[in-house]
């Protein structure tokens, strides 16, 4: 058997670096403008005189508005991913991440509300995409979730006659409602009191008998678990 090359690895560039952190500050701030103004009154103008640029600047690095906010849509899922993740990672115990997971995507929507707009804006006006950007992100992550909750099935916490496929279904509906309702309606609890009525509304719930007596609530990041903005795609 031939060995293994492995691929060749671009190192970055400090032109790369420059074209990637002035294609990042478009997209930061092109997205409160979309969501501010609407995708149809956005124009390129607009976002060129908030960065205090030409208009054709922007053009060397999307090639349309409708590029641009794509681009806003994409880095506002990979901030809430990477917060929701980053959150996960903070402790091995199963279901304290998740427990900081869903508190972390509560918060970034709380503190990101224009992402919202930006995600209703992509429903209204290009209804001919595939799929939504949320549901893309959301299915890409499944795999992480699958795993944790299929140890906890294994492990006796979670019970084993309700699947693993619905849960994550369920949990991430309630999630995703949660989010438009708090946009529309307002908040009607504060952030700590509604992720505990999530968790004990559902998670206790999922408990097997055995754990239900022993049940407490996750402990949220000892920190904000917003991750920082990354470099837009």
């Amino acid at each position: 058997m031939s060995p293994v090359v492995p691929p060749a690895t671009t190192k970055p560039t400090p032109t790369t670096d420059r074209r990637a952190e002035r294609r990042r500050a478009i997209v930061e701030a092109a997205s409160p403008l979309f969501a501010q103004l609407g995708y149809t009154d956005c124009d390129m103008e607009r976002v060129a005189t908030a960065l205090g640029i030409a208009k054709g600047t922007i053009y060397l690095y999307f090639p349309g508005k409708q590029d641009l906010f794509f681009a806003c849509v994409d880095w506002g899922m990979t901030r809430m991913q990477q917060a929701v993740i980053g959150a996960a990672e903070t402790t091995k115990e199963p279901f304290e991440r998740i427990g900081r997971a869903v508190r972390a995507y509560l918060e970034f929507f709380e503190k990101h509300p224009h992402f919202v707009e930006l995600l209703i804006q992509e429903r209204a006006m290009f209804k001919d995409r595939k799929r939504p950007t949320y549901f893309e992100y959301r299915d890409r992550n499944r795999v992480v979730w699958r795993a944790i909750y299929t140890q906890m099935q294994a492990e006796g916490t979670l019970r084993t006659d309700f699947p693993v496929e619905r849960i994550m279904d369920v949990v991430g509906n309630l999630l995703y409602g949660t989010m438009f309702t708090n946009h529309f309606n307002g908040r009607t609890a504060s952030l700590d009191e509604q992720y505990r009525a999530i968790m004990e509304a559902v998670f206790a719930g999922l408990l097997s008998e055995s754990q239900r007596p022993q049940w407490t609530l996750p402990a949220p990041c000892a920190a904000p678990c917003d991750a920082p903005s990354p470099t837009s795609n």
